[in-house]
């Protein structure tokens, strides 16, 4: 049986809060904090204990686990005022599951290295709703030894996990890779929905032949919900999906590799901002395909 590890969790939105959970049902002994403090009460009745900062939560865990937003958002809880960095202790581990750039895990890497503390970047592919059912993907990159070392979070958090590489930000090249991958299905399905809208096809059916064809629980998942159009409440907001298209954009410029695709998708995103779908689910970037059509 796998010990038990004491981990501080930041970040308890609709992803944190179901891999903290998740961990506390694993036997991990987790602190939490969120700047909502009722979302950090809410998981005192599953165990967890709840810090007053970022700091507090850190002080003797063995691993800080971050869920934020973006770049901004773990940078303020990482070296802000009682952030992450100045209370984890030498030789702990800050492992960032954010969705962010391959600069600013870079950055974070050097940081921690500079205080004696370890980091891993380990982003996770997955809705909420495989957050809460430990379905999650989980890719990590970083020191072997630390990989290892950190491996029972992983298992606790999700169905599988990959290691991408020794150096932490390419498992953020990884799942910005895949984000773009499950864009560009979105798209694919726009504009494959408006033809079909047009010729009087069953947008279902066709979800249907899809799923036959690629036995694919993303493109069923994501399938039934741009046919149903089912776009609120969010499960992972287009506003968000659009930073990540600019991540992608900015990774693929740093390696001086042409993503044309990515370019196209990020104006669809644009367009999908400028019609006011910023707080709908990001899949409703089919629904510009649609305008296009006269739909």
């Amino acid at each position: 049986m796998l010990a038990a590890m004491k981990v501080a969790f930041i970040g308890l939105g609709k992803m944190g809060s179901g891999m903290a959970r998740n961990l506390l049902r694993a036997g991990h002994q987790v602190t939490v904090y969120n700047c909502t403090r009722k979302k950090s009460e809410a998981l005192e009745k599953d165990g967890a204990r709840v810090g007053d900062s970022p700091s507090a939560a850190c002080r003797g865990a063995e691993a800080a686990i971050t869920m934020l937003a973006d770049d901004h958002a773990v940078e303020e809880m990482v070296f802000g005022d009682n952030g992450i960095a100045a209370a984890l202790e030498a030789n702990a581990v800050h492992i960032s599951s954010s969705t962010i750039s391959t600069a600013f895990a870079r950055r974070l890497e050097s940081e921690h290295q500079k205080r004696g503390q370890a980091y891993l970047s380990a982003p996770v592919f997955g809705r909420p709703e495989a957050a809460s059912a430990k379905n999650l993907l989980v890719v990590s990159a970083g020191d072997p030894r630390i990989v290892d070392r950190c491996r029972p979070l992983f298992e606790a958090i999700g169905r599988a996990s990959f290691v991408a590489g020794t150096e932490p930000w390419q498992a953020n090249a990884v799942k910005l890779c895949g984000n773009f991958m499950i864009a560009s299905m979105m798209e694919s399905f726009g504009e494959a929905f408006a033809i079909l809208r047009k010729s009087n096809v069953d947008r279902h059916f066709f979800v249907e032949v899809m799923n036959a064809l690629f036995g694919s629980p993303v493109y069923a998942n994501y399938g039934a919900i741009i046919a149903s159009e089912s776009f609120e409440p969010a499960g992972f907001g287009l506003k968000l999906g659009l930073k990540d298209i600019r991540l992608i954009l900015q990774a693929a410029e740093e390696r001086a590799a042409p993503m044309p695709l990515a370019s196209l998708i990020r104006d669809q995103f644009l367009s999908a901002l400028a019609h006011g779908q910023e707080d709908a689910d990001w899949s409703s970037v089919s629904k510009v395909a649609a305008r296009n059509a006269g739909l």
